[in-house]
């Protein structure tokens, strides 16, 4: 029994251990003598994965709109020429699109979300540490628009200028064909010769009208490629050279072919897809939001938390002795837990976020004193040590677990129904509501195990 006790309590003890350096800011570290020269830092890791295919930033936890400043913009979108099977669709491809607008503005961390509610359609733009909101509100509130282009009469096609042409936005001119003669886009699965085959592909649906166009331009440029452009983009999303076989017979859909993995084709196919089924979007709201709090007093308010969890394990330590040394240990690891996960996600950190971070801390120590009275009542009652211990969790279990599924559902309404400020409240309780169970059920009844089981032992 004690041997699994303590495995459990090596994982701890890992997780710990590894949620703390992800945890951290990062800390110079620098000394030197006669021996050694070290130079290097602690936490505030960037971890780059698969080669660079994903990458982990946890230089530092992501600041909001009021801690950190910045612009705020609620969009309505008209769905009333959209299918209402293609509305949720359409709602993400606006979504993707007004997320790249912004991303050129070089910002950090914009927040772009999407709301539902019966036929009102909405998109949430939170753009910290900008200050100009005329300037946001011209970039995002534009329809995007997908061209096809053809080589200018005056430019002689070869593919040794394939390069050369795609990297010269003047080398193209309209051909009359745009995402208007879309209708619809999806990723298929090359099935042609051995080098496309099985490999994404993006199939572009054109209406009947569409294709017909489509087709005057590709008999008209045989051997030559046709260009597509998203938006003001200088340079083409892709460049296909239209195939000589299509000069005799019925042209079909044509597809996007590239090196790209199948969630490069997927998040490529909902940019056209923005260009196919262009949504109208009108601004509801739109505010420069100043920082109500600077670094200084983020730091004071993470010192507040602090002390509350220092008179928190005081508090413990004087009502419950052994127990209660135990339960503020686990809350070290549930508050290193936790922030590590903000980092991870990552969570950008706003007021109610850190109000809701605090009351699940609070929550987590309920856990452990409803656990501590029972196993009292159950010692008080005659039982040993280590079957109280037991009894005092198992008895325990159902209110705690009660407790904590209620106040998850309240989260995820105020999540799903929410905007700005509350979702960050629901969000950050959410996850500390999680991880104090993980921190009751696992954390802690090891703790209290090694206590007890120690003791029954050696006895």
């Amino acid at each position: 029994m004690l041997k699994n006790i303590y495995f459990r309590l090596g994982m701890i003890s890992v997780i710990f251990t590894l949620c703390t350096l992800c945890a951290l800011p990062r800390i110079p570290i620098s000394f030197e003598n006669a021996f050694f020269d070290v130079n290097s830092s602690l936490g505030g890791y960037y971890v780059s994965l698969l080669g660079g295919k994903y990458k982990l930033d946890l230089s530092e936890l992501k600041e909001g709109l009021d801690i950190k400043g910045g612009v705020r913009v609620v969009l309505s979108a008209d769905m009333s020429k959209v299918e209402g099977a293609d509305r949720d669709k359409a709602l993400e491809s606006a979504k993707e699109v007004i997320s790249r607008r912004v991303n050129l503005l070089g910002v950090t961390e914009p927040s772009i979300t999407t709301l539902k509610t019966k036929d009102d359609y909405r998109i949430v733009v939170e753009i910290p540490g900008l200050e100009n909101v005329s300037e946001a509100v011209n970039l995002i509130g534009q329809t995007a628009q997908l061209r096809f282009k053809v080589l200018k009469a005056d430019r002689e096609w070869k593919e040794e200028k394939f390069f050369e042409y795609f990297s010269d936005p003047t080398a193209w001119e309209d051909s009359g064909v745009s995402g208007a003669d879309l209708r619809g886009v999806e990723v298929v699965l090359g099935e042609g010769d051995l080098k496309s085959r099985g490999k994404p592909q993006i199939q572009l649906r054109f209406t009947s009208e569409g294709r017909k166009k489509f087709s005057d331009v590709a008999k008209a440029n045989i051997n030559k490629p046709v260009a597509l452009f998203l938006d003001q983009e200088s340079s083409p999303l892709s460049a296909p050279i239209i195939n000589p076989d299509l000069a005799e017979g019925v042209i079909n859909d044509p597809v996007i072919t590239g090196n790209f993995d199948f969630n490069t084709a997927k998040n490529l196919s909902i940019q056209l897809r923005a260009g196919a089924l262009p949504v109208p979007v009108k601004v509801l709201q739109q505010e420069t939001i100043g920082a109500t709090l600077g670094k200084e007093s983020v730091n004071k308010s993470f010192v507040a938390g602090a002390i509350g969890l220092l008179i928190v394990f005081l508090f413990l330590v004087y009502k419950y002795g052994k127990l209660g040394l135990l339960a503020g240990s686990s809350l070290l690891v549930y508050t290193a837990v936790v922030l590590a996960i903000f980092k991870i996600i990552p969570v950008v950190l706003t007021l109610p976020g850190i109000a809701g971070f605090i009351l699940s801390v609070g929550m987590a120590t309920d856990a452990n004193i409803l656990v501590f009275e029972r196993i009292k009542e159950e010692i008080y009652w005659g039982k040993p040590k280590n079957i109280a211990m037991r009894l005092g969790f198992e008895r325990a279990w159902n209110s705690i677990k009660d407790s904590n599924i209620s106040s998850l559902i309240t989260s995820l309404i105020l999540f799903q129904f929410g905007d700005g400020p509350v979702r960050g409240f629901a969000l950050t309780l959410a996850i500390g509501i999680l991880v104090s169970l993980f921190s009751s059920i696992f954390v802690v009844r090891t703790f209290v195990q090694v206590l007890y089981e120690g003791i029954h032992e050696h006895n």
